[in-house]
């Protein structure tokens, strides 16, 4: 700005044409403003004086304040030329969705990234209205929000939709400020600045975020079901070894109630663990194995025992997996129990096996012994034949009955199957193996029987039981054998503790419990575990053969009963048998021993006008020479065979000699079976008998189906064999 020219205000003379001086003071430069005197080195006498001095310096103060204000309004231009071009720079790069609207909702300005957002192709819409593009749930919401907004100044939105073209929705939220720009005196510019934020990828990351937490609070719960419903006990503790956590499982094994066990001290339970958080040190998990833990009531518990250690923000977290082995070890024990009865139960099989072969044949010799004593017996019954002959052939023949009802019983032990047993009163059995341990019991042992006055009966087969006392009998005396000494018998009706019951395996609950005891040098636990094994003795060689035990365990067995032996050494040897009783309305076995089978008389043949024939095939000679002797007393002709092929040629050769062919049934190269069917091929009219040392129901019924008229049991007493062929041959089936 040019100021004017004032110097001719302080001349001596005025100027006559004053247009002209004021178009030479308008075209003169600002610095003629200071006058003619000061440029051309005019002095002070040259100013001018009095008012007009006063007014032109008025006019220089306010041409210099004009001065002044001219350069303030020239900063403040260029002050607000850069602010505009700062805002324009700043609107452009503001990473946001920028536009500003009228009043009428138009678009008066939007930056570019306003436009790639709600114009992102050529065809879309073009971003000249904001509410076009919201949508329908939210465009009142966002009426509201301008409202608001014209009102307070400014206002937010939330999560507003914009529908961008046919196909993209854009979640954003919406900012809004207002603006009312003045313009002279008419009507203010009403403006809004919004600024649309797109919360997709926020909102994306928040529903990951939800996801994540609502997948976390799942595996927290899925976790606390797994802790709660497990099986073993799950102990945590903290770094001062307080419990945090105590599920159910271990609530029920140590007795406690969760509220009651959280704070408490690890060791409260865990005795023996007071130092395994040293581990964590070295390794996250650790197994302790077995050890010993304590319940609330102060039992000990035999546990398996892991560990896991977790760190974390400093602090250590410690997880205690307890494992009840109370029922491994119950079914260890039980396991273990089992193998030693199988391995009994092979070894039984074993001399079982064994014992039937021997006592197959050892039936024959007996077979002869008995009948060569009934014959010697009938030609010792004279008035002149000395009394003691017949005495001492009576004993024999006592003697060889026990030996064939042992051979009897060892057979049917060797076969498990149970004898033929009926109820028999145990006291009576008791008697009689007093007496026969009497007759050689040592003078330094005493012996004493203890029974009630009366028991209930038992279900027994009375030569089996009466074989079983004599060899418990035997070992304790022999146990005592010399030394001074007691054996004490004793029979008592027990109800059974569930305990016994099951370890001895029996179903019923009242027995009859028979204790035969000693007071001798006991057993320790290695014999006591090997006493029931075949062959197995303490006694030195010459003295015992280690089958008395056994026998006696496997009389036990066939009778449903059961043998339990208390033992220690320097305390003498205890064994109890425990028999099932038999049914209230049995009637009890007859006991008395039979008399004599034959008399001389009976051995007389009878009066028949001809002499039946009987064949006799046996593979042992002893029985085929007593079968002859025995029967031709009876005045019948037998032809005997120890070859069962030469016996059924000269039965094809001369088939209508024969009145009778009794066959043993266990021959080596042929069966009394096989015979049996051929001789009924040769005639079918034929009757055959079969012998054997033991029949078995199936023996019997085999027999019996290929027609078989009668069973011989050998060794037989000889009456019965007597009987049978008298049958056979006159009296029919």
């Amino acid at each position: 700005m040019n100021l004017p020219d004032l110097s001719f205000l302080s001349r001596n003379e005025a100027p006559r044409d004053p247009a002209p001086a004021r178009r030479d003071a308008a075209a003169a430069p600002a610095g003629a403003a200071h006058g003619p005197d000061e440029n051309h080195g005019g002095g002070e006498g040259r100013r001018a004086k009095g008012p007009q001095a006063e007014l032109i310096e008025q006019l220089r103060a306010a041409q210099r304040e004009l001065q002044i204000q001219n350069q303030e309004l020239l900063y403040s231009q260029q002050a607000a030329e850069s602010a505009s071009e700062r805002f324009e720079a700043l609107f452009a790069s503001v990473p946001l969705s920028l536009m500003v609207l009228d009043e009428h909702d138009m678009v008066v300005q939007a930056h570019a990234m306003a436009h790639r957002s709600f114009q992102p192709t050529e065809f879309d819409r073009p971003l000249t209205s904001l509410m076009p593009f919201v949508s329908d749930s939210d465009a009142d919401r966002v009426h509201r929000a301008f409202a608001s907004a014209r009102v307070h100044g400014r206002s937010d939105t939330s999560e507003v939709v914009f529908q961008i073209g046919s196909n993209r929705r854009m979640t954003s939220d919406l900012h809004i400020a207002y603006i009312e720009t003045q313009q002279g005196s008419g009507t203010p510019l009403r403006q809004f600045l919004c600024a649309v934020i797109d919360q997709g990828p926020l909102l994306a990351e928040r529903q990951t975020l939800q996801q994540r937490n609502e997948q976390l609070h799942a595996g927290e719960r899925r976790l606390e079901a797994v802790i709660n419903s497990a099986l073993d006990a799950i102990v945590c503790v903290d770094q001062h070894q307080r419990i945090t956590v105590f599920n159910p499982t271990a609530a029920a094994l140590f007795q406690c109630p969760t509220r009651d066990a959280l704070g408490s001290p690890l060791s409260r339970f865990f005795p023996d663990l007071e130092r395994a958080p040293a581990y964590a040190q070295l390794t996250t998990q650790v197994a302790m194995g077995e050890m010993h833990a304590r319940t609330a009531t102060g039992r000990l518990l035999a546990v398996e025992v892991n560990m896991a250690f977790e760190h974390h923000e400093g602090n250590l977290t410690t997880t205690v997996f307890a494992r009840d082995l109370t029922a491994r070890k119950r079914a260890e024990k039980r396991r273990q129990e089992l193998e030693v009865q199988l391995r009994e139960s092979q070894k039984m099989q074993a001399v079982g096996t064994m014992a039937g072969g021997i006592a197959h044949d050892f039936n024959n010799i007996l077979h002869a012994i008995l009948g060569n004593v009934e014959l010697a017996k009938a030609d010792a019954a004279t008035p002149d034949t000395d009394a003691r002959v017949l005495e001492s052939l009576r004993e024999i023949d006592k003697a060889a009955r026990r030996a064939r009802d042992l051979v009897r019983q060892i057979l049917a032990f060797s076969r498990d199957e149970a004898r033929q047993r009926h109820a028999v009163q145990l006291t009576d059995l008791m008697r009689e193996t007093e007496r026969l341990v009497r007759v050689t019991l040592p003078k330094n042992i005493l012996f004493e029987v203890h029974t009630p006055a009366r028991l209930p009966l038992i279900l027994a087969d009375a030569t089996q039981v009466e074989q079983a006392l004599l060899n418990l009998c035997t070992n304790a005396v022999q146990a005592l054998v010399t030394r001074l000494g007691q054996v004490r018998m004793r029979a008592q009706v027990l109800r059974l503790e569930p305990q016994l019951r099951e370890r001895l395996h029996l179903s019923e609950a009242t027995c009859v419990a028979l204790d035969v005891a000693d007071d001798g040098p006991g057993m320790d636990a290695q014999t006591r575990a090997r006493i029931f094994e075949p062959f197995f003795t303490t006694k030195p060689v010459g003295q015992g053969t280690g089958l008395g035990l056994p026998v006696v365990h496997g009389v036990m067995r066939t009778h449903g009963g059961a043998i339990d032996v208390r033992s220690a050494p320097g305390k003498g040897c205890c064994f109890t048998l425990y028999f099932p009783l038999a049914d209230v309305d049995a009637e009890p076995q007859d006991l008395s021993r039979p008399a004599p089978l034959l008399s001389a008389a009976e051995m007389a043949a009878p009066a028949d006008a001809r002499k039946p024939c009987v064949m006799y095939v046996d593979d042992d000679e002893a029985l085929v020479f007593l079968v002859q002797r025995l029967l031709g007393r009876r005045s019948c002709e037998v032809c005997g065979f120890t070859d069962p092929q030469a016996a059924l040629a000269a039965l094809a050769r001369q088939p209508d000699r024969y009145d009778l062919v009794i066959t043993d049934c266990n021959m080596p190269s042929f069966s009394g079976v096989q015979l049996l069917r051929a001789a009924r091929a040769i005639r079918a009219d034929l009757p055959v008998a079969l012998a054997s040392g033991y029949i078995t129901a199936e023996i019997e019924q085999a027999a019996l189906d290929e027609g078989a008229r009668a069973l011989i049991h050998k060794p037989n007493d000889v009456q019965e064999l007597c009987r049978t062929v008298d049958r056979l041959l006159h009296g029919g089936d």
